[in-house]
């Protein structure tokens, strides 16, 4: 890769902060894989520190915060979002499933905790791939409990609502019990509502429903420029900026912004530059060997080289999230 420009991003526009990687729930759509199986653990304040620093750095002027499942360390959350305020970075929103509106009383005081701290609002998960962790009627609740305390709010996605409403609302429903209930096909018809991005978990739902093809028809030499996107970015509990849709890929933020070493990421390289041509003929020098059954997509192609380059210590792949994927559960 002589000669290459040093990997760097433009201008940080549109990012969140992954709290964690550990959820309530193992999503079938998930895109960071996140699950009750991952590690626990929480950003800490020290990296909190850091990446609010680097991201007023990088010119970014507002946030969300996710995971995981953010609500799981309740004063962890607190403290980023004070490292945020502190920094001038404007918080726009949190994401949540909803897992903590079991009991109303302390969905109640948490609120008020958030509200205390200036949180404005909250994004709250509502659709047949949550219900099968939380039981529908707690985003519900917990929309209702924002309303009445004056918290904004907004859920994602409302019109789901009406597809579960034939549901019970207070229990989580298995897959079986969803195809029953909904349609034998939920899982790719709430795929296509949801408009989501076929990585992480979802490579699982791709697998499932689509048609294979061969590799050559997947092949081309379009470079993936996106990958330094800043346009819904992410930086991890570790203090890695993560591409837009493209997971499992991760740069230190610190090296993003003020750019890195030629050579020091061939992975991230190789598809910046060269595209998933590129990346093939790397994998290739490392014995990987294509699916003669083939593959759904060049995204998907490029996901199972990853997961393959992952045991040679490439230190631009999370080699935990290939594994963390293909736990469709």
């Amino acid at each position: 890769m002589k000669g290459q420009d040093l990997l760097k991003t433009g201008a940080l526009r549109h990012g969140g902060i992954m709290a964690n990687y550990r959820c309530t729930a193992a999503c079938r759509h998930c895109l960071y894989a996140c699950s009750p199986a991952r590690t626990a653990g929480y950003i800490s304040s020290d990296i909190a520190e850091a990446v609010c620093s680097l991201l007023k750095q990088g010119g970014c002027g507002s946030v969300h915060i996710g995971g995981g499942e953010p609500f799981l360390d309740i004063e962890g959350l607190l403290m980023t979002v004070r490292k945020l305020r502190h920094k001038g970075i404007r918080l726009e929103y949190i994401e949540t499933n909803a897992y903590w509106a079991a009991r109303e009383d302390e969905a109640r005081n948490i609120l008020k905790r958030l509200q205390a701290e200036g949180v404005e609002a909250l994004c709250i998960s509502v659709d047949p791939f949550h219900a099968e962790y939380v039981p529908y009627a707690y985003p519900l609740r917990l929309h209702a409990l924002c309303n009445e305390i004056g918290m904004g709010d907004f859920l994602w996605k409302p019109q789901f609502i009406q597809v579960l409403s034939s549901l019970g609302s207070l229990e989580p429903h298995s897959r079986a019990q969803m195809e029953r209930k909904l349609s034998s096909a939920y899982i790719g018809e709430t795929a296509r509502a949801y408009g989501i991005r076929l990585g992480g978990r979802a490579v699982n739902i791709e697998q499932e429903y689509a048609r294979y093809r061969q590799v050559e028809e997947l092949l081309d030499d379009a470079p993936c420029y996106g990958l330094l996107s800043t346009d819904h970015f992410h930086v991890d509990m570790q203090g890695y900026f993560i591409p837009p849709g493209c997971t499992g890929l991760r740069l230190p933020l610190v090296e993003a912004i003020n750019s890195t070493a030629p050579e020091k990421y061939p992975v991230f390289e190789a598809l910046y530059y060269r595209g998933i041509r590129g990346l093939l003929h790397l994998a290739g020098s490392y014995g990987f060997r294509t699916s003669q059954e083939g593959y759904p997509s060049k995204c998907n192609l490029c996901f199972h080289i990853r997961r393959y380059l992952g045991k040679y210590a490439f230190q631009e792949l999370d080699s935990d999230h290939y594994e963390a994927a293909l736990q469709y559960y």
